[in-house]
């Protein structure tokens, strides 16, 4: 049996319709929602993981065709192999790996997706190249391919350089949809893990602007003085709802263990 048709006979062994159900509705997978389409095994991360792994050097030819599948376990375990296949590899084969992966962004097309690659392949790739492509991905009309700007800077935030950062957070300051708003809260939390008057100064010239929700992402490590100082700019004080502010803690609690 090749390669990839025993990886997709592995993955048979774990499957879970209970929780594939549920994996559906966790992802919006219903019609007009941000994952419609998107179909799911029921297999947990950590599985999932372990089965990356035994098919580390998995060609991408074949990976282009786990990318392809509207199974999102399939894509979800081309990209840890192909995360793992950019980190070990040498400049010339970074550089086709970053190619394929920005050429393939319509299939990299569900939050957690883009999140556990977007930093590690992209991110890293233009750290130490042009930045340019970041820049045309934020102008996208594809939510994914916004999401995928500004969660590869994620990447230059662990080294210290945030520029990149706070630059493609103003492209997406007026951003529609609530899943832009809580990746780039979250990149700003993060710059001000390591950098907090950075991160005060982003928000002394756009925290009035800011969405309610990016902002409160933004703020979130902040003592309770600060936090209502910050969200106390804001002109119209309506509750976020706690759907969205619970879907986003999740987000980003499955995305930082991946």
């Amino acid at each position: 049996m090749q390669p990839l048709q025993q990886l997709k006979a592995d993955l048979q062994n774990f499957v879970n319709p209970e929780k594939a159900r549920n994996l559906a509705r966790f992802f919006k997978t219903g019609k007009g929602q941000y994952g419609e389409g998107d179909m799911f095994l029921g297999i947990m991360v950590p599985v999932q993981r372990r089965v990356a792994k035994s098919y580390a050097s998995l060609s991408l030819k074949d990976i282009k065709i786990l990318l392809a599948s509207r199974i999102h376990e399939h894509r979800f375990i081309a990209l840890l192999i192909l995360v793992d296949q950019y980190q070990k590899a040498d400049e010339q084969t970074k550089q086709k790996i970053a190619n394929f992966y920005h050429d393939h962004t319509a299939c990299i097309n569900n939050w957690d997706l883009v999140d556990l690659s977007a930093p590690h392949i992209l991110g890293a790739h233009c750290y130490e190249n042009d930045t340019t492509m970041l820049y045309r991905l934020a102008e996208s009309e594809n939510l994914w391919k916004r999401r995928i700007a500004i969660m590869a800077t994620f990447a230059f935030i662990r080294k210290g350089r945030f520029k990149e950062t706070l630059e493609i957070s103003r492209i997406l300051m007026h951003d529609r949809h609530d899943l832009i708003h809580k990746a780039v809260g979250w990149m700003l939390r993060e710059i001000g893990k390591r950098d907090v008057k950075r991160e005060e100064e982003f928000l002394k010239r756009h925290a009035d602007a800011m969405p309610r929700v990016m902002l409160r992402y933004a703020i979130e490590r902040f003592d309770n003085k600060k936090r209502n100082y910050w969200m106390s700019r804001k002109e119209n004080l309506v509750p976020v709802s706690s759907e969205a502010e619970q879907t986003g803690q999740a987000e980003e609690d499955s995305s930082a263990c991946r």
